[in-house]
């Protein structure tokens, strides 16, 4: 019967394993992570160095993912991932919506949830060179001798209400994940392990910078905390 439509065949889209993520982005996601529980674990303690050297290390690779947001790979760039508010809200406002994950790299409301967790570690390596032992009446950071004992006391206030904001933070981060692997069945912890993801064959590749560049930046950001800390 030529009247009777049939239904057409559904259309399977070819899809390609594809590196997305960069090994210098994948080993700072990873290495934040080991930093923060090591700055969490060593808080407390009497000995204050490991707390102190983690800072350090963190305040480092923060320098280099900074840098990194401008120069590394097309995938790692503030430009490539930072969009307006609305078009994260109006991601946010679809996400129940099952549908593939054709992502390249962050999307368009987890580009502002980089941002804002990177800067709220800003703050807390940041107030950490300054924070302040009250009880024993002695500077802790290296800067605190560069401010009044009471500023350095505001600080400190500042640095130790600041570590819960980074852990909600790091929660609603976590089950954001979890949420998008629920509903919308989009694996996001895969890629940023092995650096891939399966993507439609005709999705451009993103650009890589080279890894012997990302390395010379790490160094030269660990040369720089090195002398804030021990020369001013």
């Amino acid at each position: 019967m030529s009247g009777v439509r049939r239904p057409r065949a559904r259309q399977t889209v070819l899809r390609l394993s594809m590196r997305v993520w960069d090994a210098p982005t994948r080993l700072f996601h990873w290495a934040v992570v080991v930093l923060i529980a090591t700055s969490y674990f060593t808080r407390n303690l009497t000995d204050i160095t490991w707390h102190l050297l983690s800072g350090y290390t963190l305040l480092s690779l923060l320098l280099f993912r900074l840098v990194w947001g401008f120069i590394g790979s097309e995938t790692s760039r503030f430009s490539q991932f930072l969009r307006s508010p609305v078009e994260g809200l109006r991601h946010l406002a679809h996400f129940t919506r099952r549908e593939p994950d054709d992502q390249v790299g962050h999307n368009a409301a987890g580009g502002w949830m980089v941002l804002v967790l990177l800067a709220d570690l800003g703050v807390q390596v940041g107030t950490g060179l300054f924070t302040y032992d009250a009880d024993d009446h002695v500077p802790q950071g290296p800067l605190a001798h560069l401010v009044s004992e009471d500023t350095a006391e505001k600080i400190t206030a500042v640095h130790s209400f600041n570590f819960n904001v980074i852990l909600a933070l790091i929660v609603l981060h976590v089950l954001a994940v979890i949420a998008y692997a629920v509903i919308k069945k989009h694996d996001l912890v895969r890629p940023m392990i092995t650096g891939r993801k399966r993507l439609p064959g005709a999705t451009r590749q993103p650009r890589m910078a080279s890894s012997v560049l990302a390395l010379l930046l790490v160094v030269l950001s660990a040369c720089v905390v090195w002398v804030v800390v021990t020369r001013i």
